[in-house]
């Protein structure tokens, strides 16, 4: 059995029963911010052959670094069979039919399902609206003897389910950001490097908690980071490991591994992986002093792939350009319907939005997202002073036209990832804000405000609560309120908070109030010694 490595998230699998292609990404994603690293472009033609005839199709989810929908209708036949993780909606269903794809194999969530004599998959959903456009999902992959698990970056909170197949020899997993926080954020230089490198600690270790459940045989960093070509982004890649960047590479995450004392081994595109009962076999597509000067010379070797991709780069800038239209009546349309269908989220939400559409002269155009009356209105019709937004989102102009235009039911997907916005909040974190924003269909929203209604309920149920457990010196609450991860895997002490490792949530030890976000408190108290 061997995977190889075609960059980021994609993996080929093959073994004698047949092969599946996992997640093939190669064009940039989010609106041009993101590249595959180290690049994939230059992979030479008998693989591009094997990925082209593959067996069978297992795309993740929706998200652009995963769903690579141009690339996927341009090389693939339209008859590979797809494996469908079991999401709650057709929506992955949809899209990729409306590329042309055909034929299709739905799964059981965490159910092993037999392919063909000797090739049978596990795929495992998380459903949340948080974890994604539809959900996320990670894949078990057996041939009998060997199992492979991609987990991409589905941080499921079931680690036993994972695990339950069978020892797992090979385990793909996300260790880096793939989010826009915090560096979109207005803040000052010193706080945004400290929240970064909080923000890779707490990947670092939500990782780690995944290796030491699964404990594979070799464990391979994947699903990140992507680079940053765009002169306007370039700042956000991490090269010298100084920068105020929640991007870092491979070789930080193998560093913590090594410390572990586990085995971690390095991919990049065209690396083999090969496994027998008695060994681990790994092969690059070029020498180990090519492979090792991508990363010692990583500047130079960004670089030359930026100056690669210029011309493709100023083309897609070009490609922006939209003439104003009246954007406060388009949203206005298009939104308040479904904020009238989603009372709950929008009373979690509380604070008004202020969206800012930037013209290239400096100009700006004002939308206030009223959430309290469910309305969208001119912004400069607003007295602040009487209703001060909560939150504000600053666009360029023709960015904002283009993500209408294009009707985009799910925002992260197509315009936050690209990390081309500043952002603002007066309070803490909120995530019905960013749930709204990846929720703007009648489908969606139907289904994110389920989610809250049922998280409201949970909260006030007066059921008697699971069992605490103990983390360091302390008994709290077993679940995590934000995403119900259980705090005896994932929870950790560090100084006077409490951490999810899951998400990174914070609460204080002393009060059990969450530091990241209003109204998740958990039930904490010192444990007798």
């Amino acid at each position: 059995m061997r995977a190889t490595s075609l960059g980021h998230a994609g993996i080929l699998i093959e073994c004698e029963a047949g092969s599946i292609l996992c997640d093939p990404w190669f064009e940039p994603a989010f609106l041009g911010s993101w590249f595959v690293f180290p690049r994939n472009d230059q992979l030479d033609a008998e693989l591009l052959h094997r990925i082209e005839h593959a067996d069978y199709l297992y795309v993740s989810h929706l998200h652009g670094d995963h769903h690579d929908a141009h690339w996927l209708a341009s090389h693939l036949r339209r008859d590979i069979p797809i494996l469908l993780p079991d999401y709650p909606t057709s929506e992955q269903r949809r899209e990729l039919e409306q590329l042309g794809f055909s034929k299709f194999i739905h799964t059981v969530d965490g159910e092993e399902q037999e392919l063909s004599d000797g090739l049978s998959v596990a795929i495992h959903v998380e459903t949340s609206i948080t974890d994604g456009p539809g959900g996320d999902s990670a894949i078990m992959v057996s041939d009998g003897v060997h199992r492979i698990v991609n987990q991409n970056d589905c941080r499921t909170h079931d680690l036993a389910a994972l695990r339950s197949h069978g020892p797992v020899d090979l385990h793909w997993l996300q260790y880096s950001g793939a989010i826009w926080y915090p560096m979109v954020y207005e803040l000052a230089e010193e706080e945004m490097a400290d929240l970064c490198r909080a923000k890779m600690e707490s990947q670092g270790n939500r990782a780690m908690k995944y290796v030491d459940a699964l404990d594979a045989r070799a464990v391979i960093p994947s699903a990140g980071p992507p680079v940053f070509l765009d002169d306007d982004l370039f700042g956000l890649n991490m090269i010298s490991g100084e920068e105020a960047s929640i991007f870092p590479d491979q070789r930080w995450f193998l560093d913590q591994l090594a410390a572990a004392g586990k085995n971690g081994v390095l991919a990049i595109p065209g690396t083999v992986v090969s496994v027998t009962p008695t060994e681990i076999a790994v092969d690059h597509p070029m020498s180990g002093e090519e492979v090792n000067k991508i990363f010692t010379d990583k500047l130079s070797y960004l670089q030359h792939y930026r100056s690669d991709w210029q011309q493709w780069i100023d083309d897609t800038h070009a490609s922006w350009k939209r003439k104003p239209t009246d954007l406060v009546a388009r949203l206005a349309a298009w939104w308040e319907p479904l904020m009238q269908k989603a009372p709950t989220v929008c009373n979690l939400i509380g604070d008004p939005i202020l969206i800012e559409a930037k013209h290239d002269d400096g100009s700006v155009l004002e939308i206030f997202v009223d959430i309290a009356q469910r309305k969208v209105v001119d912004g400069s019709t607003v007295d602040s002073a009487e209703s001060p937004p909560g939150f504000r989102f600053t666009f360029p102009r023709d960015l904002l036209e283009l993500t209408v235009d294009s009707g985009a039911v799910d925002w992260s997907n197509s315009l936050l990832l690209s990390c081309r916005f500043t952002a603002w909040r007066r309070g803490q974190y909120n995530e019905n804000v960013y749930n709204f924003l990846k929720s703007l269909s009648i489908e969606r929203i139907t289904r994110t405000e389920a989610e809250a209604r049922a998280k409201v309920a949970a909260s006030a149920s007066a059921e008697i609560p699971e069992t605490d457990v103990e983390v360091g010196n302390f008994i709290v609450q077993r679940r995590c309120p934000h995403r119900n991860a259980d705090f005896s895997v994932f929870g950790e002490i560090d100084g006077d908070d409490l951490v999810c490792t899951l998400h990174g949530w914070r609460f204080d030890t002393t009060t059990g109030q969450c530091r990241t976000s209003d109204d998740h408190p958990v039930r904490i108290k010192p444990r007798e010694i």
